[in-house]
């Protein structure tokens, strides 16, 4: 899944394509778009200026100058595509009065475009973003606090840290040698700092680049993450795979102990 590195590179390109420029039209092409995105939402939007592109947690919200707002969430392994050909994955396209085509492409249709109209808001509730400056120890014990599960799906949660997931909680974890399985609610302040000071680092682009997590190239960039059975980088143990809330996490048992 696409968390906040990818995200906020994606955001970045659409605000390239289309800031400033007025929409012509916007289709839902697939059925499970056309029911998040209707064709009276999709007309409503038709003539408006695209004022304002923002990243929050994985969402990118698109600000029209009308006060409405574009919703986007890519899911699993959505991506945007510019360009004047049709793509074969592409689930929705904005045209721009430019002639510039964007389309959201998606293999799994998972993604999703929602409208929210000027002064409501359908974001669910985020925790503060995994890169605010603010994000602290005392912020994190006090989320973590109500938490009765290990620290790695809890970190997931967006309603505790906004755009981590499942791989950058990893390599955090691995980063600050801490073990995943640890209970969310038992983790000191001490270890909490390094823990953030972790998740800085591996969402930092000085450190590691954020591919597309729709290839297979640099994967290599990850210390743990997909790299069950291999040895660790920096000890002498074997990276191990383990199931937590239904996802996989990677992890050193032999660093991993904190």
């Amino acid at each position: 899944m696409p968390e906040l590195p990818e995200v906020e590179r994606a955001a970045r390109r659409l605000s390239r394509a289309a800031l400033g420029k007025t929409i012509a039209s916007v289709k839902a092409i697939h059925p499970a778009l056309k029911r998040k995105l209707s064709p009276a939402q999709s007309r409503a939007v038709k003539g408006k200026r695209i004022d304002r592109i923002e990243r929050r947690g994985k969402h990118q919200l698109i600000h029209l100058d009308s006060g409405d707002t574009l919703v986007v969430h890519f899911r699993m392994n959505g991506d945007w595509e510019t360009g004047p050909l049709f793509e074969p994955f592409a689930r929705a396209v904005i045209d721009l009065d430019d002639g510039t085509r964007i389309s959201l492409v998606d293999r799994r249709a998972l993604s999703s475009i929602t409208l929210d109209k000027k002064g409501s808001s359908s974001l669910p509730k985020l925790g503060r973003e995994a890169s605010d400056p603010s994000l602290d120890a005392e912020y994190l014990s006090a989320a973590l606090s109500r938490k009765k599960i290990a620290i790695k799906p809890a970190l997931m949660d967006q309603s505790v840290v906004a755009g981590l997931g499942n791989i950058y909680a990893a390599e955090a974890l691995w980063e600050a040698e801490l073990d995943p399985r640890r209970p969310a609610a038992k983790a000191t302040k001490a270890k909490l700092t390094r823990l953030i000071e972790a998740i800085r680092l591996v969402l930092s682009p000085r450190r590691r680049r954020p591919g597309r997590y729709t290839e297979t190239r640099g994967v290599d960039r990850f210390a743990v993450y997909d790299r069950e059975g291999k040895p660790c980088r920096r000890c002498d143990g074997v990276i191990e795979r383990i199931v937590q809330a239904g996802r996989s996490t990677y992890f050193c048992p032999g660093c991993q102990r904190g």
